[in-house]
């Protein structure tokens, strides 16, 4: 079970799914383009608002995890409940000697911060994956990635005085 929580939690750091639409996710939000890009196409949860994701690797290994004939779209899984989800996340990382929290909802920061806008994806791109209803909500996560920059660069300053 608790395999089943970090997988998870990286298919929302992979995705940026919140807990309720990957709760929700089904068979036939996955779609392959005819280009080949497989996506996740769902309606978010919250906002309703329409929201396409093409499928990191490393997301699609989670869903063929869990399927029964090898094809992401056929993945069967029971999601335990958001408290008992971030309940064992929390173990997780004390097991792992993180000390930081382990939630459901730093998936979906570490993918809009860590996985797109470090990597520059640009922030339109980002805020159409995450679902939002205005490029403000994302330009949250932006001003996240700016500050990290400085403070991670502030570190190394005296080094080049």
């Amino acid at each position: 079970e608790q395999e089943l929580k970090r997988d998870f939690f990286l298919l929302a750091c992979f995705t940026g799914m919140a807990y309720a639409d990957i709760r929700g996710l089904k068979g036939s939000d996955l779609v392959t383009d005819p280009d080949g890009t497989q996506c996740i196409r769902y309606s978010r949860q919250k906002t309703g608002i329409g929201s396409i994701v093409p499928l990191l690797p490393a997301a699609q290994e989670i869903l063929k995890k869990y399927s029964l004939t090898g094809e992401t779209r056929d993945f069967k899984w029971k999601v335990m409940s958001n408290q008992k989800l971030n309940s064992g996340l929390k173990e997780i990382a004390r097991k792992a000697g993180i000390d930081k929290p382990l939630f459901m909802h730093l998936g979906r920061h570490t993918f809009a911060t860590t996985v797109t806008l470090s990597h520059g994806v640009p922030l339109e791109t980002v805020s159409k994956m995450l679902g939002h209803s205005t490029i403000k909500h994302t330009q949250l996560y932006a001003k996240i990635v700016a500050s990290k920059v400085k403070s991670d660069m502030g570190k190394i300053a005296h080094l080049f005085q």
